[in-house]
């Protein structure tokens, strides 16, 4: 199993004995998703958090018109999940796909409920993942109000780098807020922009 990237991931952040870590690692199981593939989709209850090893996943609902409007992007070494559902037990109001070819590491509530009660440090881990998610979410919020699209498209490019040429222009649109055409736009510029 791809265990060493979420070893290193939790690491980052807290300290983790040889046992201690071989206990989490147990209650993780690998998933490998072809393009398209669902781990979720709206309406229903969530019951696993996803670690990307590889690959990139994403995050959206679909309005009334149906258009996607896609909430995050989770590429390698990203945690990923309809939190709300999984906290609260409510049907996701959420999808949840693979963009490409990827391998997960999920954990269900329950083993992750067990996790916590046998490694508790393991406490502070998902309240600091917890908090730079609260932050990230409320500073997306404020960027969507506050920021021209130019701008939202620069975040993204500073918060993504390395999606910037592997996920289809049209699911950056979505998550930028701004129409496909207008994106390639401001995607050719930025790019030529680089160049010099």
């Amino acid at each position: 199993m791809n265990h060493e990237l979420l070893v290193n991931n939790i690491r980052r952040k807290i300290d983790l004995s040889e046992k201690e870590q071989a206990y989490i690692l147990e209650l993780f199981t690998e998933k490998k998703l072809k393009r398209k593939q669902f781990i979720l989709h709206e309406g229903q209850a969530n019951h696993h958090v996803s670690f990307v090893v590889d690959g990139c996943l994403r995050a959206y609902s679909v309005d009334k018109n149906g258009f996607e409007r896609i909430l995050q992007f989770a590429p390698n070494d990203w945690w990923i999940t309809d939190i709300h559902s999984f906290v609260t037990g409510m049907p996701a109001s959420l999808n949840i796909d693979a963009i490409e070819e990827s391998t997960i590491l999920m954990i269900t509530r329950e083993d992750r409920e067990k996790a916590l009660s046998l490694v508790p440090k393991l406490e502070r881990y998902f309240r600091i993942l917890m908090e730079k998610n609260l932050a990230a979410n409320r500073q997306r919020i404020i960027d969507r109000l506050s920021l021209t699209a130019k701008e939202r498209f620069v975040s993204f490019c500073n918060t993504y780098p390395e999606l910037i040429n592997r996920i289809p222009q049209k699911q950056m649109a979505s998550y930028i807020g701004v129409t496909p055409e207008f994106l390639s736009k401001m995607r050719s510029e930025y790019l030529r922009s680089l160049k010099h």
